[in-house]
């Protein structure tokens, strides 16, 4: 175990400007982080990435909803009655906390399906100690979770901000339907904020009460998923339900998991091979990660399978990144239900057709008796369409083929969802980057990320030196590229502090660079050095900074 690391992850990303405690200058709210300049640019390439996987690759949609939703919405959906937290109140000072995390703290492990009553036994036979006065007796009772406000100025008109983006998508199924043109499989994303109103915020940005997510919800017909085939050459650990005893992940591909019945969906088992790659593509070594699956009474109330993407930090054990869920139907039905709008799919089957045919009139008059051939009624036979004897020509008729009769399935959707925690997913990123070289520290992420972040140096600090570097990054960020100048201090230092930044490339400009128009671009990770026209330094860039990843559709 690397003790402190977190620690040390957490003072590289207030130094450097990824992100830090709000509010600070007032005492700071717990819950509540900013990003700074490089944790805007860290997230947003996060986001692209996610696209690159998860949406285009299907041409899935991604929408854009309000982060205040009224009452009734959430009330169908569940949230009202099911998302609350068990709050344990000292019964001394009346400080509150979440009765799970006491006895997590405490050393006593609690299942996620104990009751609130469960708990404030466990609390009081263990004589669990108050972290704020140190007495042991405590009240444990359900807390809403979802903060409440008021929309507009009557009342009665109440409403929470959202806890989750999907039921934006889902209150909209019927208008992206129709632009989907009816047609299932659909995918629809949304990249947002969700609010949380923790008992108890801790461990940085691993439990916030304003957060940042990345949601898809894959509506499909349930008699016909239409999802890829899952890899039979890749496994997968996966904590599933039959695992869970010994603790040891199965590592099966998703093909064998769905085969086996351990996956309730096709989507389902695709998904998790696609975050197990994306995560990996973030810098997560493959046997850092695990699937971990919520057994009834963990999962959520609209969940028939879920399972947790984890990853492990030294610092913290095992940490949910994404959830990914099979919903079944049970979204749509409850918003129809309190809507009165009927929110269904639409499957057509054709059962029968009727054939005729359309003679083309100036065609058939090139034929010397076309007059004769014109009283006769068409017939379609095996061969061909013929009128009495004679045999048309290809370019003498065309065949329109009639529904005759048809059958019109009505369903509702079935939905599976993967979920990510963008802020976890920042912090995992840049805990797996933190590295060592020749006694430097480094913040070395994967390429796919800060790939457009590059530093420019003059050599030296004297007016015709700075002068040409400064052209040089304005060249560079009317290319696009987001520009760190730094003239400052010793040229080795300047390097440094790059490095630990995450900063992939440094362009230094020298005396040479006066002369004939090259520059030295310097690489975070290697510290190898190459001379680049400063004409050609945009293209250069973009080439080293590419992804390299493989992002096809399977």
């Amino acid at each position: 175990m690397q003790d402190g690391k977190l620690d040390e992850v957490l003072r590289i990303a207030r130094q450097k400007g990824y992100f830090w405690p709000s509010y600070e200058i007032y005492g700071g709210v717990s819950g509540f982080y900013t990003l700074g300049p490089m944790g805007v640019i860290l997230s947003q390439d996060i986001k692209e990435l996610w696209r690159s996987m998860f949406i285009r690759p299907f041409g899935f949609l991604e929408v854009d909803s309000p982060s205040i939703m009224p009452y009734r919405a959430l009330k169908a959906s569940g949230h009202v009655d099911n998302f609350k937290d068990p709050m344990a109140e000292c019964r001394s000072c009346k400080a509150k906390f979440r009765a799970d995390h006491l006895l997590k703290d405490a050393g006593i492990n609690a299942p996620e399906s104990a009751s609130a009553e469960e708990l404030e036994a466990m609390l009081n036979d263990n004589s669990v100690k108050c972290p704020s006065c140190g007495a042991s007796s405590w009240s444990v009772r359900p807390f809403l979770t979802m903060f409440e406000t008021n929309i507009g100025p009557y009342e009665g008109s109440r409403g929470f901000l959202r806890p989750e983006t999907a039921q934006g998508i889902f209150v909209e199924f019927r208008d992206l339907y129709e632009i989907n043109r009816k047609r299932l499989p659909m995918g629809v994303a949304q990249i947002g904020k969700g609010f949380r109103n923790e008992i108890s915020p801790r461990q940085s940005v691993i439990r916030l009460r304003e957060f940042h997510m990345m949601e898809l919800e894959l509506f499909m017909d349930p008699q016909d998923e239409g999802a890829p085939e899952p890899p039979s050459n890749v496994k997968i650990p996966i904590l599933h339900e039959a695992a869970r005893e010994s603790g040891q992940p199965e590592l099966i591909s998703p093909a064998e998991a769905l085969s086996k019945g351990i996956l309730k969906s096709k989507w389902l088992a695709y998904f998790m091979y696609l975050s197990f790659r994306f995560v990996q593509a973030l810098g997560v070594p493959p046997d850092r990660q695990r699937f971990y699956e919520k057994i009834k009474g963990e999962r959520a109330h609209y969940s028939a399978q879920t399972f947790d993407h984890e990853v492990y930090l030294d610092d913290l054990g095992w940490v949910e990144v994404a959830g990914l869920a099979y919903r079944t139907d049970y979204d749509l039905s409850s918003h129809s239900r309190e809507s009165g709008v009927d929110l269904y799919a639409e499957e057509r089957r054709v059962l029968s057709t009727r054939k005729s045919v359309r003679l083309i009139v100036d065609e058939l008059r090139k034929r010397d008796n076309w007059q004769e051939l014109a009283r006769l009624k068409p017939e379609i036979r095996e061969d061909g369409v013929y009128l009495g004897e004679v045999r048309l020509r290809d370019s003498e008729y065309k065949i329109i083929e009639e529904v005759e009769k048809e059958e019109v399935r009505k369903f509702v959707p079935h939905v599976v969802e993967p979920s990510y925690g963008l802020d976890r997913l920042m912090l995992v990123s840049l805990y797996y980057a933190v590295s060592e070289r020749e006694g430097r520290r480094l913040l070395s992420l994967p390429r796919p990320l800060l790939a457009g972040v590059v530093g420019v140096l003059p050599l030296v600090s004297n007016d015709d030196m700075i002068r040409k570097a400064r052209e040089v990054a304005e060249s560079l960020a009317a290319s696009g590229f987001t520009v760190i100048f730094d003239e400052k201090g010793y040229i080795g230092k300047r390097y440094a502090r790059l490095d630990e930044a995450g900063v992939p490339f440094a362009v230094t400009v020298d005396g040479q660079t006066v002369e004939d128009n090259t520059v030295t671009v310097r690489e975070r990770d290697t510290w190898k050095q190459e001379r680049v026209n400063a004409s050609e330094l945009s293209r250069y860039l973009r080439e080293r900074g590419s992804p390299g990843l493989e992002l096809t559709r399977h």
